[in-house]
């Protein structure tokens, strides 16, 4: 496979990128793109047997198991990373390894139900919050340890809708190419 297939396959929809302007109504689309993502990831995954489940969706990459986990894991620490900034002062917030949590024998066998069941609830959640955030909280900040870099709770509603996406689209890029 060549290397920018390879990158093609890691970022279907491209790298993140911070728009110069939180507009409203790029907060507003990016929410409700947060609101909306465990009923795509869902409706795509639901009906998928073992079998697929298990398939990686590129060469050394996950498995369509392990990226579902992965995304209630990440978007958790999202939820928990943004009550921090709203209720500490710029506080560093605890970084963990993906990679070895995506290793560990749950992400690899257990039934994805209940974690779809868990992003249900827990975007419920950070669409409430994210709904009724002030302006000034929305220039709230934490600390990410790994490059001591400052995230502002807007940053983190785009950054969080293009990790929703970006993870479904891994999925359905494979169901593509797979024929599923």
């Amino acid at each position: 496979m060549k290397e920018l297939d390879l990158e093609k396959l890691k970022y279907p929809i491209g790298k993140f990128i911070a728009p110069d302007d939180y507009s409203t109504e790029y907060l507003s689309t990016k929410i409700q793109e947060i609101e909306t993502f465990p009923n795509r990831l869902e409706k795509e995954v639901i009906h998928l047997t073992d079998e697929q489940l298990d398939t990686p969706y590129r060469p050394d990459g996950w498995t369509v198991r392990q990226v579902i986990h992965h995304c209630a894991e990440s978007h958790m620490n999202c939820y928990i990373r943004i009550k921090w900034a709203l209720t500490e002062n710029n506080p560093v917030i605890k970084a963990y390894d993906e990679v070895l949590w995506s290793e560990i024998h749950d992400n690899l066998t257990m039934p994805i139900k209940p974690t779809l069941d868990l992003l249900n609830g827990l975007h419920f959640r950070l669409d409430y919050i994210m709904k009724n955030l002030s302006e000034s909280d929305l220039e709230k900040t934490f600390v990410h340890p790994s490059d001591n870099s400052e995230n502002k709770i807007k940053k983190i509603i785009g950054t969080y809708a293009w990790h929703g996406n970006h993870h479904l689209a891994h999925i359905t890029t494979l169901k593509k190419y797979k024929n599923w």
